[in-house]
């Protein structure tokens, strides 16, 4: 690289990226925005996950003896 190209690209870094003190900290606390985030969800659970769950009990049922092997993989 140029030396005029290099301090460009330096005056860029340092333009686009401010500088980090010792004591930098977020505007505002952001904990309770997570809470309400996390408050605001439901737990769903998608269908394909059912579907395994009974393809799982479905086979417990017709074959006992996976159900060993099917524990030694979880």
């Amino acid at each position: 690289m140029k030396e005029d190209e290099l301090d460009r690209m330096t005056k860029l870094l340092k333009a686009a990226l401010p500088p980090v003190g010792a004591d930098a900290e977020p505007a505002r606390d952001l904990w309770p925005a997570v809470l309400r985030r996390m408050d605001g969800r439901v737990a769903a659970v998608p269908w394909f996950d059912w579907a395994l769950l009974a393809g799982l009990l479905g086979l417990a049922a017709l074959a006992p003896a996976s159900i060993p092997v099917l524990l030694y993989y979880l």
